[in-house]
C-alpha cells in the first residue's frame, strides 16, 4: 500500500513539473533568461578554473591596456586591464560570484523574516498584526536605497552589512504578500478540516497554509534577487558595500570611474555584466509568474 502511495505521489509531482515546464517554456525569453542565468552560475562556481588570471594579479607594464579587438590590445587580456594592470575579464568572472552570493543571501534573509512575520500577522490578526504591518509601512515609506544607505552608515561599510541593510528594506514586500495570501487561505476548506483534525497553529501555518502561498513568493523572490544585485552594486559604487580590492561589479565601476574617458572599457564591461545578469533574472521571473499563476495559464 505504501509503495503504491509513493508511486502515485511521484507521478503527481512529475506531472506537476511537466505542466510547469510546459507553461514556462512557452515564453522563449524566459527560457533564454534561464539559460543565461545558468551560464552565470556556472561561471561563478568555476571562476578559479576559467578565469585566465587571478583577479588581484597586477601587470603594471600592461596598465590600462585596451581590449583585444582594439589597437594595442592583446589576447591574453581579452577585455583589457584596469589602472593597476589587473585583467578585467578575470575580475568580472570572479565578481559574478560575489554578486550572486550577495543576491542569494539578501533574498533568503528577507524572505525568511518576511514569511514568518507575514504568517503571524495573517493568522493571528488583532493588535499583533497592526504592530507588524505598521512597522512594515514605516520601512516602505522610505526609499529602499536611501534606507540601505542609512543602515550601512550605522552598521559600518562592508559587503555583509550592505546585505543585511538591503534585506531589511526588502522584508516588507514579503510580509505583505504572505499576509494577504494567508488571509485568503484561512477561509479554505482544507484549513478548516486541518483545524478540526486537531492541527495546532504552528502546523496550520507552516504545513497547511504556507505551501499554498509559495507561488507568488517564489516570483517575488526571483524579482527581488535581481534588484538585490543592483542595490549591492549601487552600494559598492558609493563605497558603502564591498570594498576594494574585492572584485564586486559595483566596486569595479567605482574604482575605475576616473578612467571613464581614457579607458572606458574598465567601467563599460562591469556595467554590461550587471545589465545582462539583471535582465536574465527578470526574464526568468516573468516566466515563473506566467507558469505559476493559474489566471495566466491558457487551457
Amino acid at each position: 500500500m505504501n509503495a503504491i502511495t509513493k508511486l502515485t505521489s511521484r507521478s503527481v509531482r512529475l506531472q506537476q513539473w511537466r505542466e510547469f515546464w510546459f507553461y514556462y517554456s512557452a515564453s522563449k525569453t524566459a527560457v533564454a533568461g534561464l539559460v543565461f542565468l545558468i551560464a552565470v552560475v556556472l561561471m561563478a562556481l568555476f571562476a578559479d578554473v576559467i578565469s585566465p588570471h587571478l583577479p588581484s594579479e597586477q601587470y603594471r607594464e600592461f596598465a590600462e591596456l585596451p581590449p583585444a579587438w582594439m589597437e594595442g590590445g592583446q589576447m591574453r587580456f581579452f577585455l583589457g586591464t584596469d589602472y593597476a594592470g589587473r585583467d578585467m575579464l578575470s575580475r568580472i568572472i570572479h565578481g559574478s560570484r560575489l554578486s550572486l552570493i550577495a543576491g542569494c543571501i539578501v533574498v533568503v534573509m528577507s524572505m525568511s523574516i518576511g514569511i514568518l512575520l507575514g504568517l503571524i500577522a495573517g493568522y493571528r490578526g488583532g493588535w499583533l498584526e497592526t504592530i507588524i504591518m505598521r512597522i512594515m509601512d514605516t520601512i516602505m515609506a522610505v526609499p529602499g536605497l536611501l534606507m540601505a544607505l542609512v543602515l550601512v552608515a550605522v552598521l559600518g561599510p562592508g559587503l555583509l552589512n550592505a546585505m543585511v541593510a538591503i534585506a531589511i528594506t526588502y522584508t516588507p514586500s514579503f510580509v505583505r504578500l504572505t499576509r494577504a495570501s494567508t488571509i485568503t487561505e484561512l477561509n479554505r476548506d482544507y484549513v478548516t478540516a486541518s483545524r478540526v483534525a486537531g492541527a495546532g497553529p504552528v502546523r496550520l501555518m507552516f504545513i497547511s497554509i504556507l505551501p499554498n502561498c509559495m507561488a507568488p513568493l517564489i516570483v517575488q523572490g526571483t524579482l527581488s534577487f535581481s534588484t538585490a544585485i543592483l542595490d549591492t552594486a549601487a552600494l559598492g559604487f558609493l563605497g558603502m558595500g564591498a570594498r576594494a580590492p574585492l572584485p564586486e561589479w559595483g566596486t569595479l565601476i567605482a574604482e575605475n570611474r576616473d578612467l571613464m574617458l581614457s579607458a572606458p572599457w574598465t567601467v563599460t564591461f562591469p556595467g554590461i555584466a550587471i545589465l545582462l545578469a539583471v535582465l536574465a533574472i527578470n526574464l526568468m521571473g516573468d516566466g515563473l509568474r506566467d507558469a505559476l499563476d493559474p489566471k495566466l495559464k491558457r487551457s
